[in-house]
């Protein structure tokens, strides 16, 4: 696929890596050369120096030969306009970042006067995720998959839990659990683990099911789920807008701590169910004045990562329940669970799942990547034309590391053994490790037997000679 990315800032970059990596032709548009020389020294893109509005710029990128264009520039105008040109350029279809809070109470409208496929938002796929976390405490992360009936939560297991040691079989077999642990990060290993598999201390557990089932689990793991109440977020920006409107919904007591006089003044009039506060978040004495420790939840989201970081462990210090911090560079999120602080959540992560999930097709439902994008979890629904229909799980050969999770019919929430099979309609749930999945049949193993068999035992062969 032909894509142009316009804006090479930290969501366009990493747009640009991703797909360039599952082998889309990708060109980058931008104004500034030391952005463009980074892309074009790290990347194998194109990159072009000019104006996404400009009509000469897009045609020099080749604009009516794209099957997208994805405009991402710091303007949610110039995006519009630059949509809007490409579209009477003949690009086949568009997305667009709009980001201004404005703008969101219209996008229906805006959509379809731009004839645009994809709205991103950053800010609000960020606050609506950082809601999930809050609403489910125990979770480092939460996922919903099936329209909301299935959900996937990471843990991290700690020493005191009575979970450790023990087997998988034994954790959810004997407890009868209508659950999976798909994947378990141990260190720098990712595994999908088997029955047998002996969950340790500070292992990384994913677990997917329904919701009663993940709650039962993290009842037996001794996780318990604990109301919050009282939340202070760090930094009034349009995440902050947009998560105080959800956190009070849900019936939280919210207040924001921004460093800007004027956006206090902004916020506490669009804002009037929180308590806005002018102060540096990252002054202890303020914090320990504002009563931290009797604080519920704590998210740092300001735009920089260091005072995020800086303000989280204080957080946490203090004995703080759940604390969120947003994080833009994700080469650091290896660095920053080693200080200790489990919920990092990162905007531009979020949205490259949404485009990722959209340029691989209609075939997709869901999509969600975790350990910085090398597990994967899809959703499909099976139809008619799929091979794997009515067949015994155990008797199809599926790729290596690539399990099915969980199978939705109806009202029924299957987390399926080998007798089960997949039948027209199910929405079945993926996990997927190091593999690029577009659609169900991407989960068999296309060399299973015959001719193909035999030249894949003689690859294995020829290896074995070469490492002797």
């Amino acid at each position: 696929m032909k894509i142009i990315i316009i804006g090479a800032g930290k969501v366009g970059y990493n747009l640009a890596d991703n797909l360039e990596k599952e082998g889309h032709d990708v060109t980058i548009i931008d104004k500034n050369p030391e952005i463009l020389r980074k892309a074009e020294e790290n990347l194998d893109v194109m990159c072009i120096k000019g104006s996404g509005v400009s009509t000469s710029t897009l045609l020099e990128a080749g604009v009516s030969a794209a099957d997208l264009l994805i405009a991402v520039t710091n303007s949610d105008e110039v995006n519009m306009v630059c949509c809007l040109t490409a579209k009477k350029l003949k690009a086949a279809h568009t997305v667009a970042r709009i980001r201004d809070p404005e703008y969101a109470r219209e996008l229906s409208l805006l959509k379809e006067e731009l004839e645009l496929e994809m709205i991103i938002n950053p800010e609000l796929a960020a606050a609506d995720e950082i809601a999930q976390m809050v609403n489910f405490s125990p979770a480092i992360n939460v996922e919903h998959f099936a329209k909301g009936r299935v959900k996937l939560v990471q843990l991290k297991i700690t020493r005191d839990m009575p979970i450790v040691g023990k087997s998988l079989e034994k954790i959810v077999g004997k407890a009868n659990l209508s659950v999976l642990v798909g994947v378990v990060v141990r260190g720098d290993k990712i595994i999908v683990p088997n029955g047998k598999f002996i969950i340790n201390e500070d292992d990384k557990i994913h677990v997917i099911g329904k919701s009663s089932s993940i709650y039962n689990f993290c009842k037996i793991a001794g996780i318990l789920p604990q109301r919050l109440k009282n939340i202070m977020i760090l930094g009034g920006g349009r995440i902050a807008y947009y998560l105080s409107n959800n956190l009070c919904d849900m019936g939280m007591n919210v207040k924001i701590i921004e460093i800007n006089k004027e956006r206090c003044i902004e916020l506490s009039e669009l804002l009037p169910r929180v308590l806005i506060i002018n102060a540096d978040g990252t002054d202890e004495e303020f914090l320990l004045s504002e009563n931290i420790k009797d604080i519920d939840g704590f998210i740092a989201a300001t735009g920089m990562d260091e005072e995020n970081l800086l303000s989280s462990l204080m957080a946490k210090q203090n004995g703080v329940k759940k604390v969120i911090t947003k994080v833009s560079r994700t080469r650091y999120n290896n660095i920053v669970s080693s200080l200790g602080i489990d919920n990092i959540i990162s905007p531009k992560e979020i949205i490259t799942n949404q485009i990722l999930k959209y340029v691989r097709g209609n075939n997709i439902e869901s999509l969600y990547r975790i350990v910085q994008g090398k597990v994967e979890i899809l959703e499909f629904i099976a139809n008619k034309e799929s091979k794997l229909l009515n067949t015994p799980l155990k008797q199809i050969k599926f790729k290596q590391d690539v399990i099915i999770a969980t199978i939705v019919r109806k009202d029924k929430i299957i987390i399926p053994n080998g007798n089960d099979s997949i039948q027209d309609g199910d929405r079945v749930i993926v996990i997927a490790k190091d593999k690029n999945i577009n659609d169900l049949h991407d989960l068999i193993n296309s060399l299973n037997g015959g001719i193909n068999s035999e030249f894949w035992n003689g690859i294995k062969k020829l290896g074995n000679i070469i490492n002797l």
